[in-house]
């Protein structure tokens, strides 16, 4: 993995720090590669019960480089229309395919302004927490763009479609408080309470069973766009698996027997 994303690991908790602070965290092609090859394999470390997301500086991230969109060599930005359209497909559209397979849960810290394809990122993680430093656009309609990487797909799910395309199409920008109001961020800290505030909320999930708020998260997931039946067969599903583990066991024992369990992911 290359420099561009810091990763600390806290336990169960692996917090990921985009590091370019000197292009606003801009979602260039080295943080790209780094955060994708992280989510890659983070289903398959069965020691990871959360992800924190944040940036390093004054911005969470500024979205694409403008300096690219303009005589830059970066495939999104030149060809034929056909071979722009394959370059999306591979490069900044592999993040929001990785965070929807990801069934491990993704916090996103929001230090500072998360700007176009910067928000994008930011909505395709389960829980936000905002600075009070935090500033939020959809500003593609400013380099005359649209979201070219999920996030069409990733703000209205979060926010609800009246909410997303207002602020797609006025370019309007929350503070942290306004996105608080909107839906878009759960808690507002300051900013030397975020990370703590964050890492919190990490805890509080791997506090439980690991294969179990696996299965969750992809239950949450996966269930909007299914028919009643097909989410009710795959909650039946899910519910049978769990129901299999020796960690469903301890839980049911730690609870009658007045004790903190002891859980062991099995």
């Amino acid at each position: 993995m290359n420099d561009a994303v810091q990763i600390e690991r806290r336990g169960a908790v692996a917090i990921l720090t985009l590091d370019r602070p000197d292009t606003r965290n801009a979602l260039s092609g080295d943080v790209i590669d780094a955060l994708a090859e992280f989510l890659g394999s983070a289903n398959a470390d069965a020691s990871l019960g959360c992800i924190v997301l944040t940036g390093n500086g004054d911005a969470f991230s500024s979205g694409g480089n403008v300096k690219d969109m303009r005589g830059g060599d970066h495939p999104m930005f030149t060809g034929t229309p056909l071979e722009m359209q394959e370059a999306y497909r591979n490069h900044i559209q592999r993040l929001p395919r990785l965070f929807d397979r990801l069934d491990v849960p993704a916090i996103a810290a929001v230090n500072g302004h998360a700007i176009g394809a910067g928000m994008d990122l930011a909505t395709m993680c389960d829980i936000r927490v905002a600075s009070t430093n935090a500033r939020f656009a959809e500003s593609f309609l400013r380099v005359g763009l649209v979201s070219g990487d999920g996030g069409a797909w990733y703000l209205p799910r979060v926010v609800g479609y009246a909410k997303a395309i207002e602020l797609a199409l006025t370019c309007r920008t929350l503070d942290a408080q306004q996105a608080l109001d909107w839906g878009l961020v759960t808690h507002v800290a300051e900013p030397d309470a975020l990370l703590p505030t964050a890492l919190s909320l990490a805890e509080q999930i791997t506090a439980f069973p690991p294969k179990s708020i696996r299965l969750n998260k992809r239950l949450l997931r996966q269930s909007p766009g299914l028919p009643l039946e097909s989410a009710l067969d795959l909650a039946a599903s899910f519910q049978a698996i769990i129901q299999h583990t020796k960690d469903h066991g301890e839980a049911v024992d730690a609870l009658l027997d007045k004790r903190a369990p002891r859980y062991s992911g099995q």
